[in-house]
């Protein structure tokens, strides 16, 4: 089929690879402009950018998608399929249209849960321990269209968004793949979705990754694992900013107030949290360094039961 692929981030890079290894033509790769990054403000392209010309695939950029112009260079390709991963931008009418056997996304939840722009996060922090991908169809709502296909998958003890979103991202491009078979072979019937069940994964924003130590240590650990590496979970000791890179609840103790200090330990240090829940910090980054085992950070601090976070 003529194809044209939606996508920026690195979520689409299996995607976007395996639509081509299985023989479809992709006739454009569509993605973000080039960015300003690091200090220098050099531009930098999306991830997905690089791999199209390797590939061979046209590239275009627009600011928006939305734009007259880019809708009529869209419209002329004349794609049977449009594909949509990690593409970063809402899909106007003029553009979900554009394809007469549909607008597929590509999406790194189990549908209708987590609907929004950051399931694997928040499916985490939520403390699912399943999650999955699900083929759609775009409508202009917020991941409302009806479903294709999806597979599940557990989310492991312990896993970080930046461990399950490769994984997820490898099953996106199985789950694609079987999706535009069965699409060309007539065997695919879009499903709706069951709104009563739906749950929402907003933006996350930078301070959502602020910690609370009221909170229970599972909740607190959940944040730490949903929200590396970006935007982290951070706490301050005195006026220096710490950030918590890993961690986990432990038995419950004596009553003490949230975000204090209880014990030292080989692995790190032990702070209260709500309800007289107990978290063990094993990984820091203080501000301005890079991450270190808490021990050392706990040593070079000079802590001693009793200090608290802010």
């Amino acid at each position: 089929m003529r194809i044209v692929f939606l996508g920026s981030g690195a979520f689409a890079i299996p995607s976007f690879e395996a639509t081509l290894d299985a023989g479809h033509e992709v006739v454009a790769l569509v993605t973000q402009p080039d960015r300003e990054r690091g200090r220098g403000r050099a531009l930098a392209p999306p991830p997905l950018k690089p791999v199209a010309e390797k590939r061979g695939v046209s590239v275009l950029q627009p600011r928006r998608v939305g734009e007259p112009e880019a809708v009529e260079t869209l419209r002329a390709l004349a794609p049977d399929v449009q594909i949509v991963a990690a593409y970063g931008q809402i899909l106007p009418r003029a553009i979900i249209d554009l394809a007469p056997r549909g607008t597929i996304n590509v999406h790194a939840s189990l549908l209708p849960r987590y609907r929004g722009a950051a399931p694997i996060q928040w499916a985490i922090v939520r403390g699912e321990t399943e999650t999955g991908v699900t083929t759609m169809l775009i409508d202009e709502g917020l991941d409302t269209g009806p479903t294709l296909l999806s597979r599940s998958v557990p989310i492991d003890p312990g896993e970080t968004a930046a461990d399950l979103e490769p994984r997820l991202a490898r099953l996106g491009a199985e789950v694609l793949v079987e999706t535009l078979q069965r699409i060309e072979q007539g065997q695919l019937k879009p499903v709706p979705q069951d709104a009563s069940l739906a749950t929402l994964a907003p933006i996350i924003r930078k301070e959502d990754g602020r910690i609370d130590w009221t909170m229970s240590a599972l909740d607190v650990s959940l944040r730490v694992r949903g929200f590396h590496p970006w935007p982290g979970t951070t706490t301050s000791l005195g006026r220096r900013a710490l950030k918590v890179v890993a961690a986990r609840p432990e038995a419950h103790g004596e009553p003490a107030a949230a975000g204090t200090i209880v014990a030292l330990r080989a692995e790190g240090f032990v702070v209260a949290c709500g309800d007289g829940s107990r978290l063990l910090v094993t990984a820091v980054q203080p501000e301005s360094r890079r991450p270190m085992a808490a021990a050392a950070f706990a040593a070079g601090a000079r802590l001693a039961p009793g200090a608290r976070f802010d």
